[in-house]
């Protein structure tokens, strides 16, 4: 700035001039304090005078901008110039941002939950109108931990009452896959590293596809999922060369962090993998396992639709309970569980047959351990009084009965005996 000057806000010398309303004001540009308002020519009260007024005492401004919203609206603007959203982006996040500050919730929250309202702002924006972009992004960018981002976002969408659409899974694929630095050889990714893109995305849509038709996606974070799908594909593309590669140097080589769930995701597609290959002829004689079925990945998933519902349907069969079967040999239901209660020749107990679990989803083949609660303990003196509906409950013979009986009537005669003077 010419002629000098500092914020006395922050004590900044970037002082710039920014026309607001077409009023040459004085702003700190790194900390969007307004040092200086423009004046207008013409006045609210006394317009004959042609008195000079400042413009927050002006009818256009009633109401002044506070330090910490003029710095979050600013964040707002350079977070989408980042991401090189379009213009129209930009206004609607502002507009969302503008809106969330006005609650008092919002407004009075500490520094580091305003901070992440500049992200959540966006990314409402970029889901509304199927931008593909993940949390995982903005926290990168901001800095900021995941799980005070996901509880801003949530508190936000239900302040404002926004209708806010899922992430399509396809485009969130491509959008993480593509930023692989798997594509290009570099001093970092040795040549037999080096894959072809669009190869690699191909496959690995059908694998996540794979893991959305076998529950693996539904209720669960799809980065995850989609990490171990890509290092999935990457192996099965050049398999002699890549299958001594860890998911860990995958996701190093391809300049990703590693998710924490990745390694048990990829656990759970690799078995939905062996399930499906002792469905086709050709792999059973080989007898594959986790780390052998990755050689085939390109046959199983030509045939996935079928291989999976027949996979489903063994399942099924495996599970079906003893009770059915015993119906199903013409035995009825009291007769069949004498049957194998007294004799176990006559109609033996079904067993399953050696293998896998069956292919169903993963909350029922390994469902949460849920504690019990202990039962309080009791001690028993043999001093406790006794109910004659528990008495009752140990008598058995008739002469039993009608002693117990007598006893009772005795004991009410007696009750009903007037005292003795």
């Amino acid at each position: 700035m010419p002629g000098g000057g500092r914020c006395p806000d922050c004590g900044s010398t970037e002082l710039v001039e920014d026309s607001h309303y077409s009023q040459s004001q004085l702003v700190c540009s790194d900390c969007g304090c307004v040092v200086t308002e423009g004046v207008l020519t013409t006045t609210f009260s006394d317009e004959g005078n042609l008195r000079e007024v400042t413009y927050s005492r002006s009818t256009g401004e009633n109401e002044q901008v506070s330090r910490s919203q003029q710095r979050g609206l600013r964040r707002v603007r350079d977070l989408c110039r980042v991401l090189q959203l379009p213009s129209t982006f930009e206004d609607t996040a502002v507009a969302y941002y503008q809106q969330a500050y006005q609650h008092s919730g919002i407004r009075a929250a500490r520094l580091q939950k305003k901070e992440v309202l500049v992200g959540c702002c966006v990314l409402i924006t970029c889901r509304q109108h199927n931008w593909p972009l993940t949390m995982g992004t903005i926290c990168t960018l901001l800095y900021a931990d995941l799980d005070v981002f996901s509880g801003t976002y949530m508190q936000v969408v239900k302040l404002l009452g926004l209708d806010v659409p899922s992430l399509c899974l396809k485009d969130l694929v491509k959008t993480y896959c593509s930023s692989f630095k798997l594509f290009q050889a570099s001093p970092s990714v040795p040549a037999k590293f080096v894959e072809d893109k669009e190869r690699m995305l191909s496959r690995t849509l059908q694998l996540v596809e794979l893991a959305d038709e076998t529950w693996l996606v539904t209720g669960r974070h799809p980065l995850p999922v989609i990490t171990a799908a890509a290092f999935l594909a990457w192996q099965s593309l050049q398999p002699s060369a890549r299958l001594t590669c860890s998911l860990a140097r995958f996701c190093k080589l391809a300049n990703v962090d590693l998710p924490y769930p990745a390694a048990s995701r990829l656990q759970e597609l690799l078995a939905v993998l062996v399930r499906m290959a002792e469905q086709l002829a050709w792999l059973q004689v080989l007898k594959l396992d986790k780390r052998s079925v990755v050689k085939h990945l390109g046959d199983l998933l030509q045939h996935r639709h079928m291989l999976i519902r027949k996979a489903f349907r063994e399942g099924a069969a495996e599970v079906e309970s003893p009770e059915k079967e015993l119906q199903g040999r013409g035995l009825g239901q009291g007769q069949g569980k004498e049957e194998v209660g007294n004799s176990s020749l006559d109609v033996p107990e079904r067993k399953r047959p050696p293998g896998p679990a069956p292919l169903l989803p993963p909350c029922m083949l390994k469902p949460p351990k849920r504690a019990c609660p202990t039962p309080p303990a009791s001690t028993v003196t043999g001093d406790e009084s006794i109910s004659d509906s528990e008495i009752e409950q140990y008598l058995r013979t008739p002469q039993e009965v009608r002693d117990f009986q007598r006893a009772q009537a005795a004991g009410q005669a007696a009750t009903r005996r007037p005292n003795p003077p």
